[in-house]
């Protein structure tokens, strides 16, 4: 039975079939006591860090006003969307303005020194301390704290067979692809290191991804490169669509 999630994965070819592989071929109790696990750091990380949260939401507040937190729809575990939070880093309508601004062909990508950013989000982002509300989501059981990225549902919808593999396992705050580029590395490579991830998972590798995360915090921001493969799977989508009777 479903709950308030939805699935976005229940008609067609690949109709879940491909979603449910094993994260590793380790038991699936190690894979509970991770989530287990997930949520009772998620919690307390959450209570240790309130001072922090509270600051980061005052100083958003007096830049730019409210809303502090917006939350996005992503697609987690399973194709289940959820509500993912994070602290707001742009101005208000900002695929809207950067698609009149025509700052990229991707309307969810960001451009080089991006006009949208606010001065407190471009601090936020490159820290990551705009993540830090999705702690609520690894709280609820919707994320973890190690995993691949959660999409956006257009995104997902131009993922190939292959690509769904990512979705056998709960996103995550960080992961094996966000410490070795972020956003400067392109869509492909991303999906093999979160296949690579999947596959080698151990409870020591985790640990090394925080650690990393942490230490990643202090160095410069990498360039964002345009997403061309989500670009031109949509173009290609788009006209299939328009191709059916």
């Amino acid at each position: 039975m479903e709950t308030d999630a939805e699935r976005i994965d229940e008609d067609g070819e690949h109709a879940g079939d491909d979603i449910r592989a094993p994260m590793s071929p380790r038991p699936r109790f190690a894979l509970r006591l991770k989530y287990a696990l997930d949520r009772v750091v998620a919690g307390v990380a959450l209570v240790l860090l309130s001072p922090v949260l509270g600051a980061i939401a005052l100083w958003i507040l007096l830049e730019t006003g409210r809303p502090v937190v917006f939350a996005q729809v992503r697609v987690g575990e399973g194709g289940r969307t959820f509500s993912m939070y994070k602290f707001r880093s742009m101005v208000q309508d900002a695929i809207e303005l950067g698609q009149s601004l025509n700052l990229t062909e991707d309307p969810y990508g960001i451009a080089p020194n991006d006009p949208r950013i606010t001065r407190s989000g471009a601090f936020l982002r490159r820290t990551s301390l705009d993540e830090l509300p999705q702690l609520i989501n690894v709280v609820r059981g919707e994320m973890s704290l190690v995993g691949p990225r959660a999409d956006m549902v257009e995104q997902v919808a131009n993922y190939a067979p292959e690509d769904r593999r990512r979705l056998a396992v709960r996103p995550g705050i960080t992961g094996w692809a966000q410490i070795h580029g972020r956003d400067s590395i392109p869509w492909p490579k991303r999906f093999e290191l979160d296949a690579w991830y999947i596959e080698n998972w151990s409870p020591a590798l985790d640990v090394k991804i925080i650690l990393r995360t942490v230490a990643e915090v202090f160095r410069e921001q990498p360039e964002p490169i345009t997403d061309t493969m989500n670009i031109e799977r949509a173009k290609e989508r788009r006209l299939r669509e328009g191709a059916d009777p």
